[in-house]
């Protein structure tokens, strides 16, 4: 800083420029020994040592370098006596320092001068960085694409156990890329050690170059400093083969189903496309013009395998690649002998391998006791059948220990089995089986069985087998012999009986059967019988005869065949016998006194006579019996009693068939005295088939008859349907008749009868669902047997009716039967019905008379009210004068209408015929114009009476020269409502009811209002007040009638008032209208007159 300011202060001096001058120079002069001293100073510091760095490889060795310019070197280590090192370059090794921190002076020489620097170093300080590893060896097994390398990790140089880390790393192709980096782990042992990495290609190695180099790392926990991988060793590579003759890779390959596998191709040609199968994969470029092509879980290839192509412009190239599975553990190994001389074992292979040919599973069955081994050859095709091998037994040895190993290109599997070989002899089928007589119930076996048995004891079993009997199983026990011949004897045999024999045999320890040798049938001899016949006798129906029968004997007591009986009686006089009688015969018939004997039956065959069978010949009296009832089921029927101590011999039940119209077939059964029960049973026993069964009791030497008893072992439904007809019938009931049916049809015992009924014809159908409930159908239970009519009643007459009958027993409900059936006619009904219709009408008839008596004058006024006579009217005969000189008398009155226009809305010819012509009123006009809403249904409302015109013939009007018409005032009309439109009168208006007024007029001319009242004046009739002339006439055939049938068009017609001048023709019309006023009757309740 002192120099730095004093370079500064001339600068800030400005008073004086030679006062500057002098101090510069005397600074210039003082800083130059500063400058030289500073530049000698910096150039010790860029030679002085600096970044020292330490490494190890064998924790015995450091190795250490610095950075520095020195030409020579001294280092020194403190801590060893001050022992130093010169050297010429900045590099020292020096053994490993103890733990601790140590200084390290480093001085170093140079053209400055020299420098020196201080370090503290300690293994904290120090790195660990192995030597750089060498392969030794690179190699490749171009069949499996697998590469070997060998190297040595020198242990020697390190002095203890250290764990060691190998990074590996495979590259291909010559951009050298990366396909695997993997770690290997070993441990230093102090020496030297070779160490081996195999890796396996998924890319064939002849197709592509592989490069593979290595580092390690030394993890040691003793170790404190740090620790860095070493270097990278030098390649070591294989190289693709480029003339090899073969194109694809791998060839014949065997993988595993279900596996990744490239294929390539190496080629100086350009590879157009590649396929495996029938597939198109696409191509991976290697090196060149080499490809590859990558198949991904591949599947279980043909017995020929898959063929693999590639594809160039002129060549096509290929391989065969075969994919399946490894041998399965051989399963269910057994190993067994037949004869003790071999060894049989067999085993299941497991799932199929897919792999055929040279590629096939082979096994290998070794002994470990022995050493010895059998291999296993079989044919091509793949099976899921047992495989055998045949190993021979080594003597004095039992006990085996046998290893099966299944071995293919994919895989190995084993299984092992240790087997006492005398435990398991599955003997040979015996053969050369004969019997042979010893006597009736006894015979021997003999057989063959192969194989060296001495050593051990045999158990056989013998199977015999006879007609009608259980199979019987026999086992014996024999010694083994070396000649394999046996020789057995079997007895308690039957006498005269076919024998089936069977053998088969075992070790005793047993361990599987033989099969069974063939069959041997075979009878044995004859013996005497044991037993003597089954004896019944039957005194015949008149008393004299006695019938003996027996039955045959079984084979088992006949033991043989019974050629004939003989049959003899005994009493206290003597013995009786007959003839021998031959076989098939068993009935014999003698004829014997009432007095008690005892018949005797021995059966005789070749060999003697059977003991005799003995029975009474006396029948004791029994009392009245009741006839049982019992069911069986099946082919038997259970029989129950009461034990009797006086039967001293034994029961016999006797029983026949008695459904049918042959002879009795009789059979019996005999039963100890001490039995209160017992099962009958027949072959003969059918069902639905009625049987007598019949209870003996032995005693006194006689037999007595103890109970009768009727059965059937299991019961059926009736085969017919009982026969009825229909004995009396009424107009409300019906009385039915049936007859039993026969004991061979009924095939139960009968429980009742069904009889239904309802209403129905002939020609309908059938009653159906008879037992389904119909409300409709009626049905009778009949359970008194001995009932057979039956009365329906609560019938409606002349009815007919649907009957129907059936029977039923326990077994079922048998066939119906049915007839139709009318019911008569009920003559008190129809009477009732005749009569009660007339005895209302007459009643209604005498009800009404009365009515209408009572209230006679009420219809009377109603529908016949009385009509005052005009003649009697005197209202009509007025005076002129009195009409004209009184203006109080105005009951006839008319005010004059002023009408302005008549509308005739239909005509029925040219010459108009106005009937019930209406005169309208202004008033009533100027109602209509305010109700012209509805124009089609115009209606004209009167005021006035309608005027009823008739042609009158008139021979002097003829004469005139014109027709006259006679118009009818409805004077009615005036004073009741208006008629509906479709009650507009269309009748002749001569005859019609009601007082009309007629004023003749003419058809051309008017007739002036003073003409008319002057001649009518003179009249003595009445005549009308109105002005006729004025009036406004209306058609009858206007929208107030809607009843016209005309089919003309409606002509409007308006007839306008005039006062036209009248003739003396009209006049006298006139006149003529005021007298036939009085032929008419005028309604009196339409008129006041005084009178």
């Amino acid at each position: 800083m002192d120099v730095h300011l004093e370079l500064r202060r001339p600068f800030q001096g400005l008073h004086s420029k030679r006062m500057r001058m002098t101090s510069g120079f005397r600074w210039l002069l003082a800083t130059l020994p500063l400058l030289c001293l500073m530049s000698q100073v910096n150039g010790q510091k860029r030679g002085a040592p600096r970044e020292l760095k330490c490494v190890t490889a064998s924790f015995q060795v450091w190795d250490c370098s610095w950075k520095g310019h020195g030409t020579l070197y001294e280092v020194c280590i403190e801590d060893r006596s001050h022992s130093c090192y010169h050297l010429e370059k900045a590099n020292i090794k020096i053994p490993a320092l103890p733990p601790g921190d140590h200084v390290i002076t480093i001085t170093s020489l140079h053209e400055f001068g020299s420098s020196r620097s201080k370090f503290i170093l300690s293994e904290r300080n120090v790195s660990l960085i192995p030597e750089t590893p060498e392969i030794l060896n690179l190699s490749a097994d171009f069949s499996t694409s697998t590469l070997s390398i060998k190297w040595n990790d020198k242990g020697s140089a390190i002095p203890h156990h250290s764990n060691v880390i190998w990074e590996i790393k495979v590259l291909r192709k010559k951009s050298m890329e990366l396909v695997k980096l993997a770690t290997h782990s070993t441990t230093l042992s102090g020496r030297d050690t070779f160490h081996h990495w195999n890796w396996t290609s998924d890319m064939p190695l002849e197709c592509v170059s592989h490069y593979v180099r290595l580092r390690s790392y030394i993890d040691d926990p003793h170790f404190s400093g740090h620790k860095e991988w070493s270097d990278w060793s030098p390649l070591k590579n294989i190289s693709e083969i480029a003339d090899s003759p073969t194109k694809v890779f791998p060839q014949d390959r065997v993988v595993l189903v279900g596996s990744d596998i490239t294929f390539c191709c190496v080629s100086k040609e350009k590879v157009l496309s590649a396929q495996i199968g029938q597939t198109v994969c696409p191509l991976i470029h290697l090196d060149g013009e080499n490809v590859a092509i990558k198949i991904q879980n591949i599947s279980a290839s043909a017995n020929s395998g898959t063929n693999v192509v590639f594809t160039t412009e002129d060549n096509i190239f290929g391989t065969v690649i075969f994919a399946g599975y490894p041998p399965d553990v051989p399963q269910k190994l057994n190993c067994e002998t037949h004869d003790l001389r071999e060894i049989i074992c067999s085993w299941n292979p497991g799932r199929p391998t897919s792999l055929v040919g040279p590629r096939n599973t082979s096994y290998t069955l070794l002994e470990s006791f022995s050493g010895k081994y059998v291999r296993f050859k079989r044919v091509e095709a793949s099976t899921n059948e047992s495989y055998q091998l045949f190993f021979q037994m080594l003597p004095s040895q039992e006990v085996y220990n046998f290893t099966l190993i299944a071995h293919n290109p994919l895989g190995w599997a084993e299984t092992t089995l240790s087997v006492n070989i005398t435990e398991r002899v599955y003997p040979h089928t015996p053969t050369s089986f004969k019997v042979k007589d010893v006597n009736s119930t006894a015979v021997t076996l003999s057989w063959r069985l192969p194989g060296n048995f001495a050593k051990i004891s045999l158990l056989c079993q013998i199977r015999i087998n006879k007609p009608n009997s259980v199979q019987e199983l026999r086992n014996v026990t024999i010694k083994g012999v070396e000649s394999s011949s046996y020789l057995v004897l079997v007895d308690k045999l039957n006498p005269y009986t076919i024998y089936t024999f069977w053998i088969r045999c075992s070790t005793e320890t047993f361990w599987k059967w033989s099969k069974w040798s063939s069959e041997k049938q075979h009878l044995t001899t004859e013996a005497i019988p044991s037993k003597g016949p089954d004896t019944w006798r039957e005194w015949s129906s008149d008393g004299r005869n006695l019938i003996i029968y027996w039955k045959p004997l079984p084979i088992s007591e006949a033991n043989g065949k019974i050629l004939s009986y003989n049959v003899s009686c005994s009493s206290e006089e003597g013995t009786q016998s007959l003839s021998e009688i031959p076989d098939p015969q068993h009935r014999a018939e003698m004829q014997l006194d009432g007095h008690g004997y005892i018949i005797s039956v021995v059966a005789r065959n070749s060999v003697g006579s059977s003991p005799p069978s003995r029975i009474a010949s006396m029948e004791i009296p029994h009392d009245d019996l009741q006839v049982e009832q019992a069911v069986g089921m099946g082919r038997r029927i259970l029989l129950t009693w009461r034990l009797d101590p006086k039967m001293t011999c034994d029961y016999v039940i006797k029983w026949c068939n008695t459904s049918r119209s042959e002879p009795c077939l009789m059979d019996w059964k005999k039963v100890p005295s001490t039995s209160n029960a017992t099962v009958i049973e027949s072959d003969q026993f059918r069902p639905g088939v009625r049987y007598n069964f019949f209870l003996y009791g032995c005693k006194n030497q006689g037999y007595q008859l103890l109970r009768s008893i009727i059965g059937y072992v299991e019961e059926l439904a009736p085969t017919v349907a009982p026969n009825f007809t229909v004995e009396e019938t009424s107009a409300d009931s019906i009385l039915v008749k049936w007859d039993d049916i026969p004991v061979e049809e009924l095939r139960g015992f009968l429980r009742g009868y069904l009889f239904y009924f309802e209403k129905g014809e002939r020609d309908a159908s059938k009653m159906r669902g008879l037992e389904s409930g119909r409300s409709d159908i009626k049905v009778k239970n009949i359970t008194d047997l001995s009932q057979k009519t039956l009365r329906i009643a609560d019938l409606q007459g002349k009815t007919s009716y649907h009957l129907v009958l059936r029977a039923y027993t326990d077994g079922g409900m048998g066939p119906e039967k049915s007839m139709y059936v009318v019911t008569k006619e009920n003559s008190v009904g129809l009477i009732i019905a005749i009569l009660i219709p007339v005895a209302v009408a007459v009643a209604v008839g005498v009800v009404t008379s009365i009515l209408c008596y009572r209230k006679r004058e009420w219809i009377k006024e109603t529908f016949y009210p009385d009509i005052p006579n005009p003649e009697n009217c005197k209202a009509l005969q007025f005076q002129k004068s009195v009409c004209e000189g009184s203006s109080a008398l105005k009951t006839l009155e008319m005010n004059p209408c002023t009408p302005n226009n008549v509308e005739v809305l239909e005509t029925r010819s040219t010459i108009p015929k106005i009937e019930d012509t209406e005169i309208i009123s202004p008033v009533a006009e100027r109602a209509a114009e305010r109700s012209d809403a509805d124009p089609e249904n115009h209606v004209v409302v009167s005021y006035c009476p309608p005027i009823i015109e008739e042609e009158i013939p008139n021979p002097a009007a003829e004469e005139a020269g014109g027709p006259a018409q006679v118009i009818y005032i409805d004077v009615q009309s005036m004073y009741q409502p208006q008629a509906k439109p479709e009650e507009g009168p269309d009748l002749d208006p001569v005859p019609a009811a009601g007082y009309k007024p007629q004023m003749r007029l003419p058809v051309n001319c008017a007739v002036s209002a003073t003409a008319v009242e002057d001649d009518l004046g003179k009249t003595a009739g009445y005549r009308p007040q109105a002005d006729v002339n004025t009036w406004n006439l209306v058609s009858p055939d206007s929208p107030r009638s809607t009843d016209s049938t005309s089919e003309l068009e409606p002509e409007p017609l308006v007839i306008e008032p005039k006062h036209p001048p009248c003739s003396a023709f009209q006049k006298r019309a006139a006149a003529d209208t005021v007298r036939r006023i009085h032929a008419r009757r005028i309604p009196q309740q339409l008129f006041s007159v005084p009178l």
